[in-house]
């Protein structure tokens, strides 16, 4: 049986050294997207207790330093972070608003260390039949 040989801690480019300057990476960006959860949302007394479908999305620019160039899951943003963090907010609680719930979003990631961008949507699908959605969006840019 052939011994295991661990992933390398630190994946060298193949092209190490070739890269010109004007295609160095300027940002990193991770997401979540088209997140779809059963929430209390709405002010309309038919919506009140009727969870109805929200749809978030957040993207996370990231510094250098927060976004790992090795191979190991001790380095690695957490997504799992991401998408549990927004299920927990949202869960058991009763919104009026998209607005309350994408700023609420928003300053959770916003705390996070080595965030330097940031944009996080809320989109209801099912309110108008003529209408993709309706929904806010809030960044840093």
């Amino acid at each position: 049986m052939p011994d295991v040989v661990p992933p390398p801690t630190f994946i060298e480019p193949l092209a190490h050294g070739l890269v010109p300057n004007q295609l160095a990476i300027r940002t990193r960006k991770l997401f979540l997207e088209g997140f779809d959860l059963h929430v209390d949302i709405g002010f309309h007394a038919f919506e009140v207790g009727a969870p109805q479908i929200l749809r978030v999305s957040v993207e996370v620019w990231v510094d250098a330093d927060h976004f790992p160039r090795c191979d190991t899951v001790a380095k690695a943003w957490d997504y799992d972070f991401l998408r549990q963090a927004v299920l927990r907010l949202v869960e058991g609680r009763r919104f009026n608003l998209q607005e309350t719930v994408a700023h609420a979003i928003y300053d959770m990631v916003a705390a996070r260390s080595g965030v330097v961008g940031l944009k996080v949507s809320t989109r209801k699908p099912d309110v108008y039949p003529d209408c993709q959605a309706v929904g806010v969006e809030l960044s840093s840019f």
